[in-house]
C-alpha cells in the first residue's frame, strides 16, 4: 500500500511555547522506590539503593527522578499511609540518606521530584490517634471527615461511597467503653483516613511540610490524589455501585470538586518563592482533557498526569483523537501536556497491548515509546519500561501486598482474571544483572518474585545490545535532547493511510504503523531511529507492523 505522506492543514495542532521553564519537555523518570535497587540485602529497596543506581538515570538521558513516598509509615498501602510527613521511613534509610540522595542527583544533572500525600494520613499519624480518643465534635477530630451513622442506632454509613481500594468508604469507631460510635471517611484503605482541608491546621500543616523538603533541595511534588482533596458539601449520596469504574469519566461527590483549585493555587505561591523552578505535578482523574487542564493554569500547578493517553488504546485514530484533545486543553491554558504510558497503578503498557501475544505487546511497547517521545510536552517513565518488562500475571496470592487485593478478596471477587486490576504485577524489583538472588536488585533476595526470564531483560544484559529496548530508549533520548524540534514547539499531522499516525515537528517526522500488516510509504526524510528494522525499494520504505520511525527531514 504506498500513499503521498502530505501535510494536513485541517489538522494542525501547533501551540505557543507559553514561557519557559525546564518542566515543559522533560523526561522524568519514575523510581519506586521499594523496587528500584536495594542497598542493605533486605530485599526491600531504599534511598542508598536509589543513590547508587542514578547514573543509569543519568546515563539513559532523564532530566529529573520523581521517588515514590519514603516517609515513616506502616506501609499499609505501599507508603502512601504516612505517619510523619517529615521523617525517612527505616524501611527506606534514614534523612541523611535524602539529603545524600538529592545532592548526588543535582550533581549528575537530575532534578529531583518527590511524593506528597494530602489526600489522607496513616492511622498511626498522631492526629488519627488523638482523634480516636477525642469527643464527636471535638477539635481532635475537626482534622479528618467524622459522621454520626445513619439508621435507627448509627449502624449505616453515613452515605453510600465506596472506597477505591472495594467495599464502603467509611468504618465505625468504637468509643472506650467498647460502645460503637461514629463513622471516619476512607476513600481508599481503612488505615488511610481521608483529612478535611476545611480545617485550616490542615492548610498550614502541609505548608509547613512542603517548605521542609523544599529546604532540603528538591525540586518540586508529586502530589497524590491532587483531585481529591475536597468533597462536596453535605457529602451526598451517588446512587448507584461500583463507583470506582466512574472515576476519570465524571465529576464525583468526593474527586474533582472545584474547591481544590484554591489549594493548588496556595501551593503555587509558596512554591514560586522558592528559586529554581520548583514544581508542582499533579495526579488527577479528571473526566475530560478540558477538567484536566484546570489544574495546570498559569497560577497552579505546573503539570497533571495524561491518564486519557495511557488509556488510549493501541488504535490509530484513538491515539490521533487523545493527542488532538489533550494538546488543545493545555494549549488553552498555555501549560504544556504530559505523556505517560505506565507507572506503579496500572498494568504496564507492553501486556496491555499484547492482545495475547508477549511478542506482539513488546512491538507495541517499542513502538510506543517512540511516538509519546515524540510528542509535543513532557514524558514520564515508569521504571523497567526502558527494559520493556511486562506485567508479572502469575504471582502468587501468597505474596501479594497491594490492600486491593486483599479488599476484593474478601467480598469473594475473584480479581478479574487473576492479576488484572491489581498493582503488585507491575511493582517486581527491577532486574540489574544477568544473576543473582535478585538478579542485582541488591545482595539479598526481593520483596515480590523475579520472573527468571527477566535475567535476559536486565541492564546487563540489554547494555551494548543495539537491538535491545534499553539501547532504544538511550538513543531516543540522546536524539530529543539534539533535536530542537522536539522541544516545547508545535506539531502538524500529516497525511497518512488508514491505521497509520505521521506527525511533523520542526524538521522531524514520526510515522506509526498500528496495523498488523506491513504498510509501504514514500520515504519522509533521513531515517534517524525505528523501533524495528525497515526495509527499502526505490523511493518507498516498508514499515512493520507495530512499528514506529524518526525522520530528519
Amino acid at each position: 500500500m504506498t500513499q503521498e505522506l502530505t501535510t494536513s492543514l485541517q489538522a494542525d495542532t501547533a501551540r505557543p511555547s507559553g514561557g519557559s521553564g525546564w518542566w515543559r519537555d522533560a523526561v522524568i523518570y519514575q523510581v519506586y522506590v521499594r523496587s528500584f535497587a536495594d542497598s542493605d540485602g533486605d530485599g526491600i529497596g531504599d534511598l542508598r539503593g536509589a543513590r547508587e543506581r542514578l547514573p543509569h538515570l543519568a546515563g539513559l538521558g532523564a532530566d529529573a527522578v520523581w521517588l515514590t513516598p519514603f516517609y515513616a509509615s506502616p506501609q499499609a498501602d505501599g507508603g502512601y499511609d504516612v505517619a510523619d510527613y517529615r521523617a525517612v521511613d527505616p524501611l527506606f534509610g534514614t534523612l541523611a540518606d535524602a539529603d545524600d540522595l538529592v545532592r548526588t542527583a543535582h550533581e549528575l544533572g537530575l532534578r529531583v521530584i518527590v511524593d506528597v500525600v494530602p489526600n489522607h494520613t496513616s492511622d498511626r499519624h498522631p492526629w488519627f490517634r488523638a482523634a480516636l480518643t477525642g469527643r464527636p465534635g471535638g477539635p481532635d477530630r475537626a482534622r479528618y471527615h467524622f459522621r454520626p451513622g445513619r439508621g435507627a442506632g448509627g449502624e449505616l454509613p453515613p452515605n453510600d461511597w465506596e472506597s477505591v481500594f472495594g467495599g464502603p468508604a467509611w468504618t465505625r469507631t468504637t468509643g472506650p467503653d467498647g460502645a460503637p460510635g461514629e463513622w471516619y471517611l476512607h476513600l481508599f484503605a481503612p488505615e488511610q483516613p481521608d483529612l478535611n482541608w476545611d480545617c485550616s491546621e490542615v492548610r498550614e500543616e502541609f505548608d509547613s511540610v512542603l517548605r521542609f523538603w523544599l529546604d532540603l533541595g528538591v525540586d518540586g511534588f508529586r502530589i497524590d490524589v491532587a483531585h481529591g482533596m475536597v468533597k462536596a458539601a453535605g457529602m451526598p449520596d451517588i446512587g448507584r455501585t461500583e463507583q470506582a469504574k466512574l472515576i476519570g469519566s465524571q465529576v464525583l461527590p468526593f474527586f474533582d470538586q472545584d474547591g481544590v483549585h484554591e489549594i493548588h493555587r496556595s501551593w503555587r505561591r509558596l512554591l514560586d518563592s522558592y528559586p529554581g523552578d520548583r514544581i508542582g505535578v499533579a495526579e488527577a482523574w479528571a473526566p475530560s482533557p478540558e477538567r484536566l487542564a484546570l489544574y495546570v493554569r498559569p497560577d497552579e500547578l505546573h503539570q497533571a498526569f495524561n491518564f486519557q493517553f495511557l488509556k488510549s488504546p493501541w488504535d490509530a485514530a484513538a491515539m490521533r483523537t487523545v493527542i488532538d484533545e489533550s494538546l488543545a486543553a493545555t494549549a488553552s491554558v498555555g501549560a504544556p501536556t504530559t505523556w505517560v504510558l505506565s507507572n506503579h497503578d496500572v498494568v504496564r503498557h507492553p501486556t496491555r497491548y499484547a492482545d495475547g501475544s508477549p511478542a506482539r505487546g513488546l512491538r507495541r511497547a517499542r513502538a510506543a515509546a517512540l511516538l509519546t517521545l515524540a510528542l509535543p510536552g513532557s514524558v514520564y517513565l515508569y521504571q523497567g519500561e526502558e527494559l520493556g518488562l511486562p506485567e508479572v500475571v502469575d504471582l502468587p496470592d501468597a505474596c501479594r501486598q497491594d490492600p486491593a487485593f486483599f479488599r476484593t478478596s474478601a467480598e469473594g471477587q475473584d480479581g478479574q482474571d487473576g492479576q488484572d486490576g491489581f498493582r503488585d504485577g507491575c511493582r517486581v524489583p527491577l532486574p540489574w544483572s544477568r544473576s543473582g538472588a535478585s538478579y542485582g536488585f541488591g545482595p539479598g533476595g526481593s520483596w515480590l518474585p523475579q520472573p527468571a526470564a527477566w535475567a535476559g531483560l536486565s541492564v546487563e544484559a540489554q547494555t551494548g545490545d543495539p537491538g535491545s529496548t534499553l539501547e532504544l530508549y538511550r538513543s531516543a533520548l540522546a536524539l530529543r535532547r539534539e533535536l530542537p524540534g522536539l522541544g516545547d514547539s508545535g506539531m502538524t499531522w500529516l497525511d497518512a493511510p488508514a491505521g497509520v499516525l505521521a506527525l511533523a515537528r520542526p524538521g522531524f517526522v514520526c510515522t506509526l504503523n498500528t496495523l498488523g500488516e506491513e504498510v509501504e510509504l514514500p520515504v519522509p526524510g533521513r531515517a534517524l531511529l525505528s523501533s524495528a528494522p525497515l526495509a527499502y525499494r526505490a523511493a518507498t520504505v516498508r514499515i512493520p507492523p507495530d512499528c514506529c520511525a524518526w525522520w530528519a527531514i
